[in-house]
């Protein structure tokens, strides 16, 4: 009779030590691997689908975001004029850095760096920073290729005003792809998602600051107009933003569960207009 029990007692334990023995064998680095992938494609996959999933707060980001960017439009030539006074006091290796880093092949060192080094460390808190680096990076830098083909805006550099389109093209016309910045959105994307894994309002600030330099350097460089980056830098924000709660279903770790939504604050006054983004 004790045999029995025993046997009963040791049949009931199978499964448990099998459910572990799977699960330990499941965590491989290859399983990792093609489950991050997969989550890479899910989250762009999820930004593009939020327009079709957005209630009154998200439309009327949406059209805050629409209105400065057209405000900002109607004194692009202004203040282009205004910031050729001081080009030439920016030094050269701010230049250099905004160009560079900006660009989609350092981009995609970056972030792949941040991805590999989790995915070896078995770190999941940075695997699931890589996933969403080049997830927003995927997902901002295929629409803003996909949006310069169809506003065809006519860069600074081109000698033509700010009003200036030449719209709809399949192949990528050069002076006329201005709109929008995709130094400027994948530059503050990076920032924006790495400041994430700090609480300090100061770091935050300080890696928003390295963030914004790209799409500053373009501006200054006459690859963008202000309006351009404005547009870019804003919209980054949500793509991050929408990416990083569609991950929180996916990984354990979690780093934005006291963190606020988005919120707005419009403010006028006689010549004057302001713009606050709490986040």
């Amino acid at each position: 009779m004790k045999s029995l029990k025993y046997l009963f007692i040791l049949l009931m334990a199978l499964p448990v030590v099998g459910q572990d023995f799977q699960s330990k064998k499941d965590k491989t680095l290859w399983n990792d691997f093609t489950y991050d992938v997969g989550n890479i494609f899910g989250g762009v996959g999820h930004a593009y689908s939020r327009p079709f999933h957005w209630k009154g707060n998200d439309w009327a980001n949406f059209g805050y975001l629409t209105g400065g960017t057209l405000l900002l439009f109607t004194v692009d030539d202004q203040l282009n004029d205004w910031k050729n006074g001081f080009r030439e006091d920016i030094p050269d290796f701010v230049i250099d850095y905004g160009h560079e880093y900006g660009s989609p092949e350092n981009n995609y060192m970056l972030t792949g760096g941040v991805y590999l080094a989790g995915l070896f460390t078995k770190n999941e808190k940075l695997r699931r920073t890589g996933v969403l680096l080049i997830s927003s990076a995927t997902a901002g830098g295929f629409l803003q290729q996909v949006s310069k083909r169809i506003v065809g805006r006519a860069r600074p550099k081109s000698g033509a005003s700010s009003s200036t389109f030449d719209p709809l093209h399949l192949d990528r016309v050069y002076d006329y792809d201005s709109f929008p910045s995709g130094h400027a959105m994948l530059a503050f994307s990076n920032a924006y998602a790495i400041a994430k894994q700090f609480k300090n309002p100061w770091v935050k600030a300080g890696i928003y600051t390295v963030g914004l330099v790209p799409g500053f350097v373009r501006v200054m460089d006459d690859f963008h107009w202000i309006s351009d980056v404005a547009f870019s830098t804003v919209l980054s924000i949500f793509i991050v933003e929408s990416i990083d709660r569609y991950l929180d279903s996916k990984y354990d770790e979690k780093y934005n569960d006291n963190e606020k939504k988005l919120s707005w604050n419009l403010s006028f006054g006689p010549n004057t207009m302001g713009v606050s983004l709490r986040f």
